[in-house]
């Protein structure tokens, strides 16, 4: 695959729980066996909705996002991953709507020649997502409800990316 090729639908959002067993069967490298390139690891994460979070006892998280607008956003985190490593493919599916603690919320796949690689563009994107991908949240505890705030952890794991890659 050449670099900035990862095409579009890599990166989608849907309202319907993620099949994990079958994200992962589909994750097939579309070029990684090229002669120049071959795939020689495939790292993969799946974050799953917490029963805590802010407060304790979360009961339920519905996420919502800007349609179109997110799967961009999607996208252009998986084209720049690949311009920091040399990925034969990239795949990330974002859940939206209700879910229930232990649901599926995200699944990031990442293929490239070289394990680290792999591991480094996964958490990159997964990292980057947290900060820059139109997703608000909510979470039901109980009897009430809360708009969750965005994270300075998070805030401070998408600027150590960029502190790496810009060299400040």
């Amino acid at each position: 695959m050449k670099q900035g090729s990862i095409p579009p639908q890599r990166a989608r959002v849907q309202s319907s729980p993620l099949d994990l067993q079958g994200l992962l069967q589909q994750f097939q490298p579309h070029d990684g066996q090229s002669d120049e390139y071959p795939t020689g690891a495939i790292v993969s994460f799946s974050g799953l909705v917490r029963d805590f979070n802010e407060r304790p006892e979360v009961t339920a998280l519905t996420l919502e996002h800007y349609p179109g607008m997110t799967e961009k956003v999607l996208h252009q985190l998986l084209l720049e991953a690949q311009t920091r490593w040399q990925l034969q493919d990239a795949l990330v599916v974002h859940r939206v709507g209700r879910m229930l603690p232990g649901d599926t919320i995200v699944f990031v796949a990442v293929a490239s020649s070289h394990r680290k690689d792999a591991f480094a563009a996964c958490e990159y994107i997964m990292d980057m997502l947290k900060t820059r991908a139109p997703f608000w949240k909510k979470e039901e505890t109980g009897n009430d409800s809360y708009w969750v705030d965005a994270r300075e952890s998070d805030a401070e794991a998408a600027a150590a990316w960029l502190k790496d890659h810009d060299g400040h």
